[in-house]
């Protein structure tokens, strides 16, 4: 009985019976100065500041999106929309994604490892099926959603997970010929240029873009060769000029951003950057304050999804943005840092999945906030985590789901545990 409560108590305190006493007795030629408890070492299983940033983010987003769409009903167009239907659509889709991403944590990196090629083909299937007539929804002359009912869902935000895995997986699979070009970078080449292909027909550039330099940022990381890098990124940079130059209407986005304020552009292409433009001047240095934003006010366009910066720039002013910004630089440093170290454990995939979600996260925001600011023609990407969007919010929490299972098998190893 006696020994029963001695174990019982030694468990309760973290230790064991047979461990005898924990506190240790400091002595310095024979005098004991103090006592210390020893106790074994906990391991924390997420990285517990990132998933507070992405809370930060995730929740600031649902308070910008109520207020950049609580005026919308009065739009003939919205009215038969509740001020507060964006609210409960954009909650309902969080609500869903972290259910998800849950999920998704519980799987080890090695099973995404074997399942890529199969996600890679499932994006190609859907965005395939979105070009469907009765099948993709088209919004303002693009066909880009699939209806679910509950949510519409954009194959293109699984198109960027998809490319992510398979490009990561692809780079382990030749790291012994990355040296040469057909072998290591022109299969991976023809992956992009079919998706790319796929995309431009919705039309989703921005889209594209984004996937163009996932799939470059993990062939550099990689260790692709330096040469053929710059000469794949010259490629790309001369397809997209060409894609400009031979389309009219995205030659007259490039005209209006260079000139937004001209007759030929304000009430045109040139509209919503001229408006993203006033609202953040109207911020100021402090902002409007919480629901005091004008230009939400049925004269910035998708104020909600695009251009919800431009809103929360107006309301919360210059201190607001540079907050925003920040949070965004420490995130993508972040999960870039949890990448390198899985990588210097010998865990290729597992690092360049991580930084792939880095190279996404942090190229999109900067995309996102330099068309919102002026500082590049407007493109139609939302901003990561904030904006709305259900298929976004979804593939974006369970890109960092993924993220923090690979910190967590760090973690696990780093203590001499198994992944």
């Amino acid at each position: 009985m006696i020994a029963s409560l001695s174990k019982w108590w030694a468990r309760w305190r973290g230790t064991s019976a047979d461990e005898g006493p924990t506190e240790l007795p400091v002595r310095v030629k024979g005098t004991e100065f103090s006592r210390t408890t020893a106790s074994p070492s906990q391991v924390k299983g997420i990285d517990q500041p990132l998933v507070w940033v992405v809370t930060t983010l995730v929740l600031w987003g649902l308070i910008m999106v109520y207020s950049a769409s609580i005026a919308m009903p009065d739009n003939p167009r919205f009215a038969n929309y509740a001020p507060h239907h964006f609210l409960v659509r954009h909650g309902f889709s969080i609500v869903i994604a972290l259910v998800v991403a849950v999920l998704v944590f519980q799987v080890p990196i090695d099973t995404w490892e074997r399942a890529a090629p199969w996600v890679f083909v499932a994006s190609l299937l859907l965005l395939m099926l979105v070009l469907i007539p009765f099948i993709g929804k088209g919004v303002n002359g693009a066909r880009r959603w699939i209806s679910l009912g509950v949510m519409n869902f954009q194959p293109s935000e699984l198109a960027k997970f998809g490319v992510l895995l398979y490009a990561a997986s692809y780079m382990v699979r030749k790291m012994e010929v990355k040296e040469k070009f057909i072998a290591s970078v022109a299969p991976m080449g023809v992956a992009v240029a079919v998706v790319g292909s796929l995309l431009l027909a919705e039309p989703d550039m921005g889209a594209f873009m984004v996937i163009a330099v996932i799939a470059m940022g993990i062939l550099f990381l990689g260790g692709v060769n330096a040469r053929m890098f710059f000469l794949i990124a010259f490629v790309l940079v001369v397809a997209f000029g060409l894609m400009i130059v031979l389309s009219e209407w995205r030659r007259e986005r490039i005209f209006a951003y260079l000139d937004p304020w001209s007759k030929e552009h304000a009430l045109g292409k040139g509209y919503q950057l001229s408006h993203a433009l006033i609202a953040i001047g109207r911020g100021e240095l402090f902002g409007v304050g919480l629901g005091g934003s004008i230009e939400k006010l049925h004269w910035l366009p998708e104020a909600h999804t695009d251009f919800l910066l431009a809103v929360l720039g107006e309301e919360f002013g210059f201190i607001g943005l540079l907050l925003v910004i920040g949070l965004y630089l420490w995130l993508t440093r972040r999960i870039m840092q949890i990448g390198r170290l899985a990588v210097a454990m010998d865990r290729v995939f597992a690092g360049l999945l991580a930084q792939g979600v880095g190279i996404w996260i942090g190229f999109q925001a900067f995309i996102n906030m330099g068309v919102n600011l002026g500082a590049l023609p407007t493109k139609g990407l939302t901003l990561p985590l904030m904006s709305y969007g259900g298929s976004a919010i979804l593939l974006n929490l369970v890109a960092l789901a993924v993220v923090l299972r690979v910190d967590h098998e760090n973690r696990q190893l780093q203590h001499g545990g198994r992944v």
